[in-house]
């Protein structure tokens, strides 16, 4: 019997322009973004349709509001394809993601999971700007040899791999001059380097204290039992329980993203469709990576 997954996208996948065709067709998505500027005390719909992109690419601006985009466009699929929405057993998303991921499984609610998300990314906003830092792409290395690269590369600064995306695209974490002796490391062993455009080293020891802070704003938030799994990615598993939740998400700050593991758990699980529901494209490329037979469509206006 096939079986369906939704996969909500993380920081990175903004850009100007976003949900704006959404709001202007589906009532309920306009509902969003109105609610959001209330919460959150500017227009953040604005900043989505219109940008600029300096703003929206900031980390405090961008974390909620492609949590606002993917729930956005989840209310275009709820109109268009209930059917779809009703099918769906099981959900996960890239880092950030796992918050749109956790509201639509119900443990947390859109006000709950976006001030949590607004809290979130001023924290790890904070913590980036107080150690100079940042995060390189590193392609066609395997995960042996980007390792040895972080080992010999953290001369110059402390680095480490934050993402395993899939086979061949592994993401590093590290101090800036880290950063910039791995690109020099991953030509000369023969792979290539994309620097990404984030404000610091997220998912390392360096984001101290933002998960701290993170634990304090969850503290104050009550996260419900999902009533879908929702696999975390600190650990490519399904969480116990709220608890269990809540120290994932607090985790997720300064650990590794276990993507290509959370995907194969997936996999293993029966999942024969995937709907990468948000901004961007880049969960359905990541996919094809890890299972080039899988299915995935894109749930978006672009």
């Amino acid at each position: 019997m096939s079986s369906v997954a939704f996969l909500f996208p993380g920081q990175g996948a903004q850009h100007v322009g976003m949900g704006k065709t959404i709001a202007e067709r589906y009532p309920a998505a306009r509902a969003l973004y109105q609610a959001a500027n209330e919460i959150l005390g500017y227009d953040l719909s604005r900043l989505c349709f219109e940008g600029p992109a300096q703003e929206l690419d900031a980390t405090v601006i961008s974390q909620p509001a492609i949590f606002v985009t993917s729930l956005a466009a989840l209310e275009m699929l709820r109109a268009e394809s209930p059917e779809i929405v009703a099918q769906c057993a099981y959900t996960a998303g890239l880092s950030l993601g796992e918050y749109p991921a956790l509201v639509f499984a119900g443990a947390l609610s859109f006000e709950q999971g976006l001030r949590v998300v607004q809290q979130r990314g001023q924290a790890m906003q904070d913590a980036a700007n107080a150690t100079p830092s940042g995060m390189v792409s590193i392609l066609l290395l395997e995960t042996p040899q980007v390792e040895m690269l972080c080992k010999e590369a953290s001369s110059a600064g402390a680095i480490q791999i934050a993402n395993y995306l899939c086979p061949g695209n592994i993401v590093v974490s590290g101090e800036a001059a880290a950063c910039r002796r791995i690109v020099e490391l991953a030509e000369k062993a023969g792979g290539r380097s994309a620097t990404l455009a984030v404000a610091g080293a997220f998912h390392t020891p360096i984001m101290h204290p933002a998960d701290q802070r993170l634990a304090a704003a969850l503290a104050n938030v009550e996260v419900r039992q999902p009533a879908l799994p929702v696999v975390s990615n600190v650990d490519a598993a399904v969480p116990a329980s709220a608890a269990e939740i809540k120290d994932k998400l607090v985790r997720q700050v300064v650990s590794p993203v276990l993507w290509e593991a959370s995907m194969r758990k997936l996999l293993d699980l029966g999942v024969d469709r995937f709907y990468e529901i948000g901004p961007g494209k880049v969960l359905r490329g990541l996919l094809k990576r890890i299972d080039r037979k899988a299915d995935c469509q894109s749930v978006n206006d672009s």
